[in-house]
């Protein structure tokens, strides 16, 4: 299909990767280092052409019930941004920000970003080689977090009611955030299908199986040690000092002459402490005390109950929270579309 001659001047040497219609004759076109914006002609205005480069620190999206704004944030040099249809926003951003990320070196030569998913506060990028992760109001700037598939030796997803957990096992540690759960099948299957590509895997268990670390020798090596150490000898111990048979049998050298009362009395007063043969000694007490413990522990574990975990709760409450503010919003940016409309038609005479 031909491009438009203005378009084509614009281009110059570069070829588009994306090519995104925003509604009439107006298309978006993505390049490797900039977005352009193609204008038709209409009655009041000639066609044009804005461009945008990709080298910015910050992209941001503003919605609204039918429009939307796609704002690219250069730091010293200022802000620009363009606006388009609401319905095109997940078309236009995917290219968008593949390119902001292969500008800023997020994304290496060969790279390809399969599929871009934004909630609220929440982006998620899934490329060939890393998920990238951005939380906050705009869809991406430098406070982010990327996890590389080569360090990722699980995943798994725990559904709830209204949200979804991915959990990321990275190094040994876990990561964790939320996603819609009607959404969550899209990031799943995107998820899944990277890391498998990336492992040369066809299931999660191989996935799993062809991930995990391999084993420390070093960490083996004391238990090794240990088993040799039951066979080591250290001796009959050392000799009594100053010790001469002679002197030791002899009985003048003898410390205690009679040894007879003293223990009685010992064994006596030990009764005594345990209160007597006719009552159990508090060590037993105790003892008794534990036992009950435990059997009662016992008996809840095998109840089947589990301690309600108040971090997930909150998280639900939170996710609910969050879904009635977003109604709310999008309410009252209805209603002020409506009062603008009114504006409008009174003051041409309606």
């Amino acid at each position: 299909m031909s491009l438009p001659e203005v378009l084509q001047r614009e281009l110059g040497s570069e070829d588009p990767v994306a090519r995104v219609g925003l509604g009439g004759d107006d298309e978006l076109f993505v390049t490797p280092t900039r977005t352009l914006v193609y204008r038709a002609e209409r009655l009041l205005s000639d066609e044009s052409v804005e461009s945008y480069a990709h080298d910015a620190e910050r992209l941001s999206v503003t919605e609204k019930r039918r429009k939307a704004r796609l704002t690219l944030d250069y730091g010293l040099e200022g802000e620009e941004s363009f606006s388009l249809p609401r319905g095109s926003l997940d078309e236009v951003l995917h290219p968008v920000l593949a390119g902001v990320l292969a500008a800023a070196d997020i994304t290496a030569a060969g790279e390809t970003v399969e599929r871009t998913f934004q909630f609220s506060e929440l982006t998620l990028v899934v490329t060939s080689r890393r998920l990238v992760k951005h939380v906050g109001a705009a869809v991406w700037d430098e406070e982010f977090e990327e996890y590389a598939y080569g360090d990722v030796t699980d995943v798994d997803f725990e559904e709830g009611s209204v949200s979804t957990s991915i959990v990321l096992t990275v190094d040994g540690r876990q990561e964790r955030f939320k996603t819609p759960t009607e959404d969550t099948r899209a990031v799943r299957e995107a998820l899944t299908e990277a890391l498998l590509d990336h492992y040369d895997v066809r299931t999660l268990s191989a996935f799993r199986e062809a991930a995990a670390p391999e084993p420390d020798p070093e960490t083996e090596a004391p238990q090794e040690t240990a088993a040799a150490g039951d066979g080591v000898d250290f001796g009959s111990g050392p000799d009594p000092l100053s010790a001469d048979p002679a002197e030791v049998d002899d009985p003048t050298n003898a410390t205690r002459e009679d040894t007879g009362g003293a223990d009685a009395a010992a064994v006596a007063s030990v009764e005594e402490g345990l209160g007597g043969a006719g009552e159990p000694a508090d060590g037993e007490t105790v003892a008794a005390a534990a036992t009950d413990t435990q059997a009662e522990d016992d008996a809840f574990a095998d109840s089947g109950f589990e301690p309600a975990a108040p971090e997930d709760e909150l998280a639900e409450e939170v996710a609910q929270l969050r879904e009635t503010v977003r109604r709310q919003r999008e309410e009252i940016e209805r209603n002020g579309e409506l009062i603008e409309q009114l504006i409008e038609e009174l003051r041409r005479g309606r």
